[in-house]
């Protein structure tokens, strides 16, 4: 390592090797926290070009991943150079398709991202079950029916019944936990049961994302549009996933295209009517409402109700009135908080013994109730209060932006979003310009942290959370 020194600045030069050195040391890091898929599909193709001694170059096979890679997992990836790498101050990506020369004999290999060399990797598996990841509880025998969900309840069981499609495409849409997911799981079991040599795909906005990038990747997309359009039904559920993303939605507009030209079955999934969808192209905003668009409410107390009687029936426990007419009117968010309510319940009262009545589930379930209290602070306000007492523009911390000024209201941003909202990691990386939960996490503990060794840190932070509670 040399060293060279221009008035006040410290240049740090260092030689390839090191550069390469140190990020390895940033890849066990991103491994160990992001998890080894994560890892392999996004930051294993990054490679070095150089490091100036204050901006390390990064190069992306595609533009998709870089744009994901920055939107995802940008700070993550910024906070780790910063620490190990000297004097650093910021990470470009630049896009580059990774060059290959494979042997001949060796059909499965790929490139090093650390080295330019080819080495042996395991082969891609041969096409999966797509519906291996249906839940079992999610069928229409046990979706509790109200007026608030009735009209998507109609349309998806006449889609299931149906020989050819009587309104093609379906799209669903909703809150988080309203039932979208269930009723998306139900059609593709009902069909499986009625139409059996009927060949439906079902998976996630993110799995069909991962898969086109994945074909991209090696080089196999002629496998991915034969796997995706020589089939009966499609469903994709959280389609807002893709949002944003210019080149997976291309693809999945010729895939629709191509589904429908030939009769066969689509089924989305949203939490917003396609009209609604921001960052999706308006041609496949158009084509998302072609069909029949319906739209799940927010569930009322006589829904909760019933979904909670429902519920407590199939547990095969008996559960006071009052308790149940409690929760629903008190959880009113989604049906995923008020199962799972329940169920704390009736797992507290199995394995302690106690009775179930009001007492109890008010000590079982305060940190809920108290999180339902406080319904009225939203991400919104977080954002905006924080952006206020900082001096930056929302925009900004919905950015890619990695500046101190910007970072540090982000994640303050972030962990009073996670402490005074029941919003999810997911949906609050969502709303801070579509990132990835294990930002969320990130932020989260590097908040946690500072504040246990900042004071002044520690105290703008519960000067913050004071004005937003009070």
């Amino acid at each position: 390592m040399s060293i060279s020194e221009d008035h006040e600045d410290c240049q740090v030069f260092l030689h390839p090797s090191q550069v390469q050195t140190l990020w390895r040391q940033v890849c066990v890091r991103l491994k160990a926290d992001l998890g080894e898929a994560i890892f392999t599909s996004w930051i294993e193709p990054l490679k070095v070009i150089v490091y100036d001694g204050r901006c390390l170059q990064l190069s992306a096979p595609t533009r998709f991943m870089k744009d994901r890679i920055q939107t995802h997992h940008g700070e993550k990836v910024f906070d780790l150079c910063q620490e190990i790498f000297p004097n650093f101050e910021d990470y470009t990506i630049a896009i580059k398709a990774i060059s290959k020369e494979v042997d001949p004999a060796h059909e499965n290999a790929r490139v090093d991202p650390f080295q330019n060399q080819v080495i042996d990797t395991i082969a891609e598996p041969d096409e999966e079950d797509y519906t291996a990841a249906l839940d079992v509880r999610f069928t229409f025998e046990n979706f509790v029916i109200g007026k608030p969900n009735e009209l998507a309840y109609a349309a998806s069981l006449r889609i299931a019944e149906a020989e050819t499609p009587p309104f093609n495409p379906m799209f669903l849409y909703g809150g988080v936990g309203l039932g979208k997911t269930h009723l998306m799981h139900a059609i593709a079991w009902h069909i499986k049961k009625v139409h059996p040599k009927k060949k439906v795909i079902y998976v996630s906005a993110e799995k069909f994302m991962y898969e086109f990038v994945r074909a991209l990747r090696f080089k196999d997309t002629v496998s991915f549009k034969e796997r995706f359009r020589n089939i009966d039904i499609l469903m994709i559920d959280d389609v807002q996933f893709i949002s944003g993303k210019d080149t997976t939605q291309e693809e999945f507009f010729h895939t629709f295209n191509a589904l429908i030209d030939n009769n066969h079955q689509v089924i989305i999934s949203a939490d917003k009517s396609p009209s609604d969808l921001e960052g999706m192209e308006e041609r496949l905003r158009s084509r998302l409402g072609w069909g029949l668009v319906a739209d799940i409410h927010p569930t009322t107390y006589e829904l909760r109700l019933g979904i909670l009687q429902t519920k407590a029936e199939a547990l095969k426990v008996s559960v006071p009135m009052d308790v149940l007419e409690l929760l629903a009117s008190r959880i009113t968010s989604n049906i995923r908080e008020l199962e799972g309510a329940l169920n704390r319940i009736v797992a507290h009262s199995t394995l302690v013994g106690r009775k179930i009545d009001i007492d109890t589930t008010h000590d079982v379930l305060r940190d809920l109730l108290r999180s339902n209290d406080r319904r009225a602070i939203t991400i919104e306000d977080i954002q905006q209060k924080v952006c206020d007492y900082y001096n930056v523009k929302i925009s900004d911390l919905l950015s890619t932006r990695r500046m101190q000024v910007i970072t540090k209201p982000r994640q303050i941003a972030m962990y009073l979003s996670k402490i005074l909202t029941p919003k999810s990691l997911p949906e609050i990386g969502r709303r801070f310009g579509g990132r990835d939960h294990t930002t969320v996490m990130h932020s989260v503990k590097r908040v946690e942290e500072t504040c246990a060794s900042d004071r002044e840190y520690s105290n703008d932070v519960e000067v913050l959370r004071r004005s937003l509670i009070l």
